[in-house]
């Protein structure tokens, strides 16, 4: 059965536009525990809301798709990498990255002020006060709620 997410990515690093123009991209430098629980929870096929996070307009912005499940993530191993984690090392990173694939872009930016507005989102962990989770798992109520906004 397939599982929805949503996942946040500063678009300075990686945006929507981004992705569609490269097809696929890898999702790396998750540094959260429970976010990188997550990401080892999807499955190849699951769908997700790509969110732009840390700008002028945050919101979701589209859908991405999982094309490849978790693996080590080599962000961690890299010295020259914003990611790099010194305690990790090849036989032991704790860290995952998944591969991700575009599925399409929205219009316009669905912002986090009207996101909060939705009485079907009041659950969302994005909309509620102190959540800052980059990866987060989505109901099919809400997936559908969301989408019924674009």
């Amino acid at each position: 059965m397939m599982a929805y997410w949503l996942m946040k990515s500063e678009p300075d690093e990686l945006s929507i536009s981004d992705l569609k123009g490269l097809g696929t991209a890898r999702w790396d430098g998750v540094r959260n525990y429970q976010a990188r629980n997550f990401l080892r929870s999807m499955a190849v096929g699951d769908e997700f809301f790509f969110y732009h996070s840390s700008c002028p307009e945050p919101g979701i912005a589209g859908i991405a798709r999982i094309r490849q499940a978790a693996y080590p993530d080599p962000t961690a191993l890299d010295a020259q990498s914003h990611y790099f984690d010194a305690k990790a090392s090849a036989e032991k990173n704790p860290w995952s990255a998944v591969d991700v694939e575009f599925v399409e872009a929205f219009p316009k930016v669905l912002g986090l002020g009207y996101l909060k507005l939705q009485s079907a989102l009041e659950q969302l962990p994005l909309v509620q006060k102190g959540s800052r989770l980059s990866v987060m798992p989505v109901t099919a109520e809400q997936w559908a709620a969301i989408l019924a906004l674009r």
